[in-house]
């Protein structure tokens, strides 16, 4: 039986798929917790996927 197989998704230039990092703020709260923030990638948004772009309709040849 065949099976259907998605093409691969295209890994962002800008993170190398990596799209989120959690970032120690240097502190820890008084709870003793490390205080951090969560960073996403600009270009892709924390998906880690490039998204394709359309063909522009002035690029003809």
């Amino acid at each position: 039986m065949a099976h259907h197989t998605r093409p691969p998704s295209r890994i962002c230039p800008h993170c190398d798929g990596f799209a989120s990092a959690a970032i120690t703020l240097g502190g820890r709260d008084r709870n003793g917790h490390l205080r951090t923030i969560t960073a996403h990638c600009p270009a892709c948004h924390g998906t880690g996927a490039a998204h394709r772009s359309p063909a522009r309709e002035d690029a003809r040849v």
